[in-house]
């Protein structure tokens, strides 16, 4: 009965968005949709100068959903094969990026653990970032321990990519009213790409390469969503980008720098 009881408690405990949040964590973003203009508020690109020494800017920015043309997945690991973070970017006319991040939500004195990622102690939380943040913080700024980048462009149809886009959106609107819990197994950076790519019907089914997070990348290659004519060898190794990320930096074309020399994938049919 004891044991009931904690149970029933501890399902209870709700989420909150009151929190004295960790500064990158500490704006949510939001977005605005008008026909096919979209406005995202508070995109997040803040100035680094180190992991944890950096200065904090957000901007509202404005994307024609006519010109969104791409999506890439982005992979970061830094504890072998088996695990990565995995995020989005979505792409306008080769011009424009926008990555979208699923992460924790910590407090400022709050490290990451996977074992309290279960135990609802972490916030969910959508960081929507210029590449220059989310990517180069991972390049060129993480060191202890430090973290190899891979960018994989993918071949989905425009009109797939802006039901995932605005699927995203919706969800961010969502968090900004009420706060979700974060869930190590269930719901995280790889399961919640996964329920967005759902809006289209030819979506992937749930794999093991899911859960385990590192092997997304080689799943998406066996789906046919990156560029099947090389192995996937081959591909991982031509899609690094941390030595384009270095040398690129602060440029206002990081994202076109890293993508220089990246295997397209073929288009879909």
């Amino acid at each position: 009965m004891g044991f009931l009881l904690v149970l029933a408690w501890w399902s209870r405990i709700p989420p909150s968005h009151d929190r004295d949040w960790a500064p990158e964590y500490a704006v949510l973003p939001r977005a605005t949709v008008e026909g096919d203009r979209v406005t995202l508020h508070d995109v997040r690109n803040f100035d680094y100068r180190a992991e944890t020494d950096f200065t904090p800017r957000y901007d509202d920015r404005t994307y024609d959903l006519g010109q969104l043309d791409s999506l890439d997945l982005v992979a970061s690991y830094w504890m072998g094969e088996a695990i990565a973070h995995i995020m989005l970017s979505f792409g306008f006319a080769g011009e424009r990026f926008v990555a979208i991040s699923v992460e924790t939500r910590r407090e400022r004195t709050e490290g990451y653990s996977t074992i309290k990622g279960f135990l609802k102690q972490y916030e969910l939380f959508y960081v929507v970032a210029d590449e220059r943040d989310v990517i180069r913080l991972r390049t060129n700024y993480r060191e202890n321990p430090p973290e190899d980048v891979y960018v994989y462009r993918t071949n989905g149809r425009p009109a797939e990519i802006r039901r995932v886009f605005l699927d995203y959106l919706r969800e961010i609107n969502v968090l900004a009213e009420r706060p979700f819990w974060y869930n190590t197994l269930t719901t995280n950076c790889t399961t919640a790409i996964m329920t967005h790519l759902r809006v289209n019907p030819d979506h992937a089914p749930m794999s093991w390469k899911v859960l385990l997070s590192g092997y997304a990348p080689l799943y998406a290659w066996e789906r046919g969503a990156l560029d099947t004519r090389l192995s996937f060898e081959d591909l991982k190794a031509r899609s690094r980008v941390n030595d384009a990320a270095r040398a690129a930096d602060r440029a206002p074309d990081f994202s076109q720098q890293i993508r220089q020399g990246l295997p397209l994938a073929v288009a879909a049919d």
